[in-house]
């Protein structure tokens, strides 16, 4: 069977369809991975021991179960145990935000406790209160030291999203098993899908190089 490109140029708009909306399922989980993430490492980092436990034990729940099952979790099962309905997009969203929340918050306690004690000690003893501390002082040279990981962690969390074929998303991967299964152009569909994940992850590797230089500690 001969390479057709046309396959390709047809298939193009749905695929862009997809890829957006991959695009909007990235962010918004990992705008919320964000922020669950600065907190449940702030708590690991600096928390009491009641609140070290609490995220601890949330960050080896989620590390210890593939994204796969938990969104069908809370797709599938979650609407069974809280009688509420769960669309596909929603679920697709909550479980970028719950599992890259996790790793992240690993890195958030790894970048803040790597800032040597004399920062904070110094800041303290200017009278500052110690959120300004963190948030001033120690805040920003632990975002320098996150990231790299955190650009590693954004890629995986892209690329994640493929992952929610299972429940019907209509991402990338989706438009492209649907646009298969119609025309039987696998070769060239799935080439086209994987240029496509190139492209995305590609300027976001390029974007987070350029931020990783800018801030880059001399």
């Amino acid at each position: 069977m001969q390479f057709d490109l046309s396959v390709i140029v047809d298939a193009v708009p749905a695929l862009m369809h997809g890829a957006r909306l991959t695009v909007l399922i990235t962010i918004a989980g990992l705008a919320g991975g964000m922020f669950v993430g600065l907190v449940f490492g702030l708590m690991r980092a600096y928390g009491n021991t009641l609140c070290q436990k609490i995220a601890f034990t949330y960050i080896e729940f989620v590390r210890g179960t593939p994204i796969v099952v938990q969104v069908m979790f809370i797709y599938f099962a979650l609407p069974l145990l809280m009688h509420v309905r769960v669309d596909a997009m929603t679920a697709a969203i909550v479980s970028i935000i719950i599992n890259s929340g996790a790793y992240i918050a690993e890195i958030v306690r790894g970048a803040f406790l790597s800032v040597p004690r004399g920062l904070k000690e110094a800041g303290l003893a200017l009278g500052m209160p110690g959120w300004r501390v963190l948030a001033f002082v120690v805040g920003p040279v632990a975002l320098r030291r996150m990231t790299p990981a955190l650009g590693n962690q954004f890629i995986v969390s892209l690329k994640d999203t493929s992952l929610f074929i299972v429940i019907g998303v209509g991402e990338l991967t989706r438009q492209g098993q649907e646009i298969m299964a119609s025309n039987f152009r696998a070769v060239e569909i799935w080439t086209a899908v994987a240029l496509i994940y190139l492209c995305m992850i590609g300027a976001l590797s390029f974007g987070l190089r350029t931020m990783e230089r800018r801030m880059r500690i001399l």
